[in-house]
Parts: structure tokens; sequence; C-alpha cells
């Protein structure tokens, strides 16, 4: 069985999207200006080819086509190559009187045979048109990494700089942190902030991947929370250790030249408690004295039995000479 990416399923839902006419133009505009193209074909005069690798945005395309404009369309498919791993929808629109009448509607028709690439304002009067249109940009090019293995990252890709530039404004209109770089011949539009991912999602109306987005969020973050606790504790207990481990090797240089007895009483119960126990942290050998003694204090104990353990080495360190 195939699995699914997230970012086909956002598509999937936003395929399911009623729009008024006016948003009907708008997601159409953004999908023809991004992965449309006017040719001419000897058979049938002048043709506009939509391509997608989505069955479901192709037939998407189709039907807002019909239902909105009552234009007949067919939908191809192009069989996978060994270089592409897809297939390809390509939705064409043939006859000179029907490609120029959608292109005008959707305020596209050019000067010359082709489409304009200029976002005409009228496109765009509403607030959700605005959204109509980054949505049908998003179905010809977008992507959003899945939120539970990745890094979280969402992108449009644009063939050219105005366009690149007029979406980059687009999205800072909804205060959306975007940014856009070019990759090779295309323009890249991102997100990488994980609220700016969740505020775009609500805007072009993928509220079912919102939420799974936000789920996959907490997890990640309840998980990275837990890893900060257990690493800091593991850090913690493995200095609780190699202090220990030192101190022991202190005590055995005391224990084997001067004896333990010869100690101050102070230093030779905390010597002994470390011995018994050697993994307790310091607060919990001063709980065991009697009286209990601070942490700090402890500390200080310990400071000085590595001070004489040091000079009984530096002492024989001499007699060797």
């Amino acid at each position: 069985m195939a699995i699914t990416s997230f970012s086909a399923n956002i598509k999937s839902e936003l395929c399911r999207i009623k729009s008024p006419l006016c948003c009907v133009k708008s997601e159409l505009a953004a999908l023809c200006l991004i992965n449309g193209t006017v040719q001419i074909n000897s058979r049938q005069g002048i043709v506009l080819n939509v391509v997608t690798e989505n069955a479901t945005i192709a037939k998407r395309i189709y039907t807002l086509i019909k239902e909105a404009f009552d234009i007949n369309s067919s939908i191809f498919v192009r069989r996978k190559t060994k270089l592409k791993k897809n297939n390809s929808y390509l939705v064409e629109v043939n006859g000179k009187e029907n490609v120029e009448n959608l292109l005008d509607n959707l305020y596209l028709l050019g000067s010359g045979q082709g489409v304009k690439e200029r976002i005409h304002n009228q496109l765009l009067k509403k607030r959700c048109c605005k959204r109509a249109f980054i949505r049908g940009s998003f179905l010809a090019s977008g992507s959003v990494n899945n939120p539970d293995t990745a890094s979280y990252h969402c992108e449009i890709n644009v063939s050219s700089a105005n366009h690149c530039e007029y979406l980059v404004g687009l999205f800072k209109t909804f205060h959306l942190r975007v940014k856009s770089f070019q990759r090779r011949n295309n323009y890249v539009i991102y997100l990488k902030d994980s609220d700016d991912i969740v505020d775009f999602l609500n805007i072009i109306g993928a509220h079912n991947a919102l939420l799974t987005f936000e789920n996959a969020r907490v997890y990640k973050e309840m998980r990275n929370n837990v890893n900060r606790v257990v690493n800091c504790e593991t850090a913690n207990l493995n200095k609780i250790v190699d202090a220990a481990q030192k101190q022991i090797e202190q005590i055995k240089i005391i224990e084997k030249t001067i004896g333990l007895d010869n100690l101050p009483q102070t230093l030779k119960e905390v010597a002994l408690e470390r011995l018994r126990d050697p993994s307790l942290s310091l607060k919990e050998i001063g709980e065991r004295l009697n009286p209990p003694v601070g942490k700090s204090g402890i500390n200080h104990r310990f400071k000085r039995i590595q001070k004489i353990a040091e000079d009984i080495l530096k002492d024989n360190l001499k007699e060797g000479e």
C-alpha cells in the first residue's frame, strides 16, 4: 500500500472546499499562473494546458472550470518515465473562444496569446479571495514537511521573480514571517516557524491538517522536553559518579599512607560515608551525619581531603627524587 504524504493529505482536503465564484477565480488564476501554459495546436488551435502530478487537483481544476464558467475541458494522464516517479495529469481547454473566455474571467488574458504574468487587483479585492489565491498557489506547487519526521518547513515554488515578490507581499498581509530565495531557475517562498505554518494552514482552509500538525508538534515538544530532562539528569548523575570516584581514590591514598584515623573527625566521617556508598550525593552524605551538614559544608570537607591526598602524593614524589 502506498504511503500518502502529509502534503498530499493537505491538498486532498483543500480540494473538498466549496468556494464562491470570486474565490474560484482566484484559486484557478493561481493554478494557471504556476502550472498553466497556452500553446498553438495545429489540430485544435489555441490550447490551455494546466499540469499537475495530483489526480485530485486535476479533477478539481476540471470541475471548477465546468461549474464556474460552463467550459468543457479534458483530462489526460501522462505515464511516468524513468526520470519521473509519478504520473502527471494534464487538464486541457481547447479552442480560442474557450481559452480566451476563461483567461479573461481570470484576468489573465494577455495582449498576445498567452497567460499574463501580472496578478490583477480585481482578483484579490476580498480577503477570502487572497486566501483562495494562496490556496491555489499551494495546490499548484506547494509542500509541507511531515511534522512527525522532519523539521518544520512549508514552501511554494514559482518560476518568476515578480510572481515570487507578489506572493511574499501577499503572505505578509496575513502577518506570516515569510522568506524567499532562488533555486536554480525557480523561486521558493518558504516558512520555517511552526506557528507560521499553523497560521498558513488555517489561512488556506486546511483545518484537519492543522489539527494533525498541532498534535504532532505538541507530541514532539513533549518528547524533546523529556529528552532534555533525561539528558540533564544523566549528565548530573555522571558528574556525581565521576566526582565520587575521584573522592574514593583520594580517600584510599590517605588510608594507605597516614590512615583515616589520623584525619580530623569531621573529615573521617564523610570519608567513611563515601566509602560505604559511592552513589550518594553530597546532600545525601550531609543528611546522614549527626548533626546533619549542608551540601556546601560537605563539599568543603571533600576539598580538604583532596588537599591532603595531593600533599601526600607531592611528598612521595619528593622522596622518590
